[in-house]
């Protein structure tokens, strides 16, 4: 970019880390090579198979993420990372759903965070 004087002028974007949960969303009954690309458990069932993918922020929130998730019923951890606050689990629709519902409500309800619905496809 430059100003009207032919000078560049520098933006610097940083990210302001909130309590919230920006993205919630099921995928049910995925192509199985979606498993495959994302390196997931190919030992599943597709035709009843969901992948469930959120983000938050901070992003350490995803390590609490994971355990109510694994606790919370039959879904396989497929991918954590605390460095950027994204969380992937599969298994079947309906524990998939569940997982993420649950850990939706203990961030809104129990830690005060701000959440997104739950999108489902």
């Amino acid at each position: 970019m430059a100003n009207d004087h032919g000078e560049q002028i520098r933006i610097v974007q940083e990210t302001v880390a909130g309590k919230e949960i920006t993205f919630a969303h099921v995928m049910g009954g995925p192509s199985p090579i979606i498993y495959q690309k994302l390196g997931l458990n190919p030992q599943l069932d597709y035709g009843s198979s969901a992948i469930g993918i959120m983000n938050m922020t901070p992003p350490e929130s995803a390590v609490i993420a994971s355990d109510i998730a694994v606790k919370s019923g039959n879904v396989y951890l497929g991918f954590a990372d605390r460095f950027t606050g994204t969380l992937i689990i599969t298994g079947e629709i309906s524990d998939v759903t569940s997982a993420l519902t649950e850990i939706v409500n203990y961030f809104r309800d129990t830690l005060g965070y701000v959440v997104c619905d739950i999108t489902k496809r």
